[in-house]
């Protein structure tokens, strides 16, 4: 506890230092740049997990967005090095499962440069093995996305998929599994998505509850949905069908993410017991940032409503980065938000969060 009180001194400190001169500081585009390839260079150093796991397809995703705004090829070179060197483009076995074709997302961005077909073969035949098999459950077929987080990993890529093979029917399953999980999770008078099946089934003897008595709504699992309708409306043509759909859930969860912000400039682990989780969570802090950046860069989001939100945020999280370029306090792999985790608590999602969440925070200063 002592140690979670020092490190919102600093937050505090640091919040109040940096304000005072913005420009000159973290909002300064050659700052944000020189940070973002200082921490993606140290999660390439230091890699956690099998190429194809869920975890670096968020990290690679803000891989990719730190390539697009520092130009760096050094960045580039290890890109390019997941595909050639560490995967064949390939993605995870699972080919049911939104976990094993997150990575899917940063192939398909490459592909877009380098135009190869072999990039995105393995792709295409996962995806249409998805669509056409039932998720083997107990020979019993369910929904194809039963979590939150699912919605950063596996739409995207089916929307993407979709635009560069001029198949239309990748968006229409996109809609369709998007809108099973959505009816499944999302608690409309929260505006809030629950984690996942075993939040919402009732009298099944789970302990849904904080300590104050309000429900279960995960931060980091929150905060991937945002991401994920990030990626997939910077896709959707501006005339498609079902784009308002998306359009109208982001702006809805951005007004109650926003209201849930606390004093330091981050989100705590469960987003409606902020007490009985003292220290701020970066991994679904990067997220939301990123999230409302981009609504603000994009016209989504009133700027005088939601930049002192944005700023105060991101100068909380360039707070957690070490001087190794190492992003901590970032909570660690598990299914609730009651996991312990510390400023030395680091993963790769948390690096990726930072990352994209810096790819959108530069744009408000060009």
């Amino acid at each position: 506890m002592k140690k979670n009180f020092l490190f919102l001194l600093v937050l505090f400190a640091s919040i109040t230092i940096s304000a005072q001169d913005k420009k000159n500081g973290v909002f300064d585009g050659g700052y944000i740049k020189n940070i973002m390839e200082k921490t993606a260079k140290w999660q390439l150093k230091n890699p956690r997990h099998k190429p194809t796991d869920w975890t670096n397809g968020a990290f690679y995703a803000g891989v990719f967005a730190a390539w697009e705004t520092t130009g760096s090829k050094d960045i580039y070179k290890a890109l390019m090095a997941l595909g050639n060197d560490s995967t064949n483009w390939i993605p995870g076995k699972r080919w049911y499962h939104g976990d094993d074709i997150a990575i899917c997302q940063t192939f398909i961005d490459l592909y877009r440069i380098e135009k190869k077909q072999h990039m995105l073969r393995a792709t295409i035949d996962t995806v249409n093995k998805l669509i056409a098999k039932p998720y083997p459950v107990k020979g019993i077929e369910t929904i194809k996305w039963w979590w939150c987080d699912a919605l950063f990993m596996a739409p995207p890529v089916l929307v993407k998929l979709g635009l560069e093979t001029k198949n239309s029917n990748y968006l229409k399953y996109s809609d369709n599994y998007f809108k099973e999980c959505y009816d499944l999770l999302y608690n409309k008078e929260e505006r809030l998505f629950a984690r996942d099946l075993n939040y919402v089934i009732k009298n099944d003897g789970k302990d849904r509850y904080e300590a104050n008595g309000k429900k279960i709504f995960w931060s980091r699992g929150n905060g991937w949905v945002l991401g994920g309708l990030v990626r997939i409306m910077k896709e959707l043509p501006a005339d498609y069908s079902n784009r308002t759909f998306y359009e109208e859930l982001f702006k809805d969860m951005c007004a109650r993410i926003m209201s849930l912000q606390q004093e330091d400039g981050l989100w705590r682990a469960s987003l409606l017991d902020p007490d009985s989780y003292p220290g701020g969570e970066v991994s679904g802090s990067g997220f939301f940032c990123y999230a409302l950046a981009w609504g603000v860069n994009n016209g989504f989001l009133d700027s005088n409503t939601y930049r002192p939100v944005i700023e105060k945020a991101w100068i909380a999280l360039n707070g957690c980065v070490n001087k190794d370029g190492r992003v901590g306090w970032v909570q660690p792999i598990g299914a609730d938000p009651r996991k312990n985790f510390k400023e030395d608590s680091w993963e790769v999602y948390g690096t990726g969060a930072f990352l994209l969440a810096g790819s959108e925070v530069i744009k408000m200063y060009d």
